[in-house]
């Protein structure tokens, strides 16, 4: 069913150029293992501004002209050239789908790159934040997956990160043919997989898709896209993956025996734990789905949300809703 590659913004000191500050390069598993499934565009602010290999390192100040860009040991004030690369770089960059950017880099964090009090020496750290080229990727394209290399190892985001990604770059495929018809098949596809994230974006974008309205195709589209990225802005309740799962084990529990019935309940009780993966409930419906030949099922995104290889079966740690990962 996964028929898209999707394209992803990324640091480029994070598994391409030994670009970093000192000189290095961030070895991370994630982002080598999306290597042969994404379409990576790699950037590094830093040096696209002509900062040499290795460099000194740089510091976000807040003054009275707001967050400036500073190299403290050179004193330059580099500010306005990243604000002109920013502006070149995202007005002849492709469509994306997503970006995962550097933490706690001056430039390309999300939440937390040091924000100071002043460019000199021995100032004091008064606030955590993103860094200049991470908060106009935020400002611009929040609707997107935006991730940063420290987050993305939870489990959760992952998952969260990796289902919006290819949720996305499906919709942005199927928008670029501009088809009704090619919209509904979307829709009828990810049905399960929006009532999962969100029931009430689910029910808004069926009335959109009703178009009592008759709206043009292009503005059908563009408002189809708005709820879509909207059901997409928060990562689902572990209950609703439940409810999706047992509500489509209605459509053959009839036929399934009382040990087979048994087995699932318990792991769906695993899962509620933090000790099943989601990946391996789904695969294990689509199983049945196949086996009793339910097809409006087996066209589901839900239960392939993205590329199997890239299913992390990695035990969660916490249960899920005594830690807020989002924060």
């Amino acid at each position: 069913m996964i028929e898209v590659i999707p394209k992803v913004v990324v640091s480029r000191c994070i598994e391409f150029d030994k670009v970093r500050y000192d000189g290095q390069l961030i070895k991370n598993d994630f982002v080598e293992r999306l290597k042969p499934f994404v379409d990576f565009i790699p950037v590094c602010p830093e040096v696209e501004i002509g900062l040499s290999i290795p460099r000194e390192s740089l510091r976000i100040v807040t003054n009275k002209t707001g967050l400036r860009l500073f190299q403290p040991k050179t004193g330059l004030d580099l500010t306005d050239k990243m604000k002109k690369f920013i502006d070149f770089f995202f007005s002849s960059i492709p469509e994306v789908d997503g970006f995962i950017l550097k933490n706690r880099s001056p430039t390309s964090a999300i939440k937390d790159a040091k924000i100071y009090s002043s460019e000199k020496r021995g100032a004091s750290i008064i606030s955590k934040g993103p860094g200049l080229f991470g908060k106009e990727v935020l400002k611009r394209f929040e609707h997107l997956a935006v991730e940063d290399d420290g987050r993305l190892r939870n489990p959760r985001i992952r998952e969260h990160f990796l289902t919006k990604l290819y949720a996305i770059s499906r919709l942005r495929n199927v928008s670029s043919l501009n088809s009704f018809k090619n919209l509904v098949d979307f829709h009828t596809k990810n049905k399960l997989l929006l009532k999962v994230y969100s029931q009430k974006n689910m029910r808004i974008l069926g009335r959109v898709m009703a178009n009592t309205e008759k709206k043009s195709l292009t503005d059908l589209i563009t408002s189809y896209e708005k709820y879509f990225f909207e059901a997409f802005k928060r990562p689902p309740r572990y209950v609703s993956n439940i409810n999706v799962l047992m509500n489509s084990m209605g459509y053959f529990s009839d036929r399934l025996s009382k040990e087979e019935k048994a087995f699932f309940l318990n792991s769906i009780e695993a899962y509620k734990k933090g000790n099943m993966h989601l990946g391996v409930l789904q695969n294990m419906m689509k199983l049945w789905i196949i086996r009793f030949k339910e097809e409006y099922l087996l066209q589901q995104t839900y239960f392939e949300p993205y590329p199997k290889e890239l299913v992390d079966i990695e035990k969660y740690s916490t249960h899920y809703d005594q830690r807020n990962y989002w924060n």
